[in-house]
């Protein structure tokens, strides 16, 4: 009677053992789908944080660009407008010498 009563506290605790090792891998498998469903989340929102990166990125550049192509076409026009003023300044410089020329010689041949 005792080996059968020692024979059924074995199986009890084989049971028990079987039992807990059940229930651990309940809480294991779990615990995993909880962190696949975390790293899922996690790329996918790092995904969506490289993609809102990279169109700052590019409206930050388009806009630099932009920027520094108005800034060139002011001082093109600028530098095109003071070229102008400059030439025109020349060429009154020059029809009054040459008009004080004509002027000078004409006076010469009447007198």
């Amino acid at each position: 009677m005792v080996k059968l009563e020692s024979q059924e506290q074995y199986l009890q605790s084989i049971k028990k053992i079987k039992d807990l090792e059940d229930k651990t891998q309940k809480e294991i498998d779990k615990y995993k789908k909880e962190s696949e469903i975390k790293i899922q989340t996690l790329e996918s929102e790092l995904q969506s944080s490289v993609t809102d990166a990279k169109s700052k990125g590019e409206k930050l550049v388009d806009s630099s660009i932009e920027k520094a192509r108005e800034k060139a076409n002011t001082e093109t026009n600028k530098l095109i407008e003071d070229a102008k003023t400059k030439a025109e300044n020349i060429v009154s410089e020059i029809h009054a010498q040459n008009n004080q020329e004509i002027i000078n010689i004409l006076l010469k041949g009447m007198k």
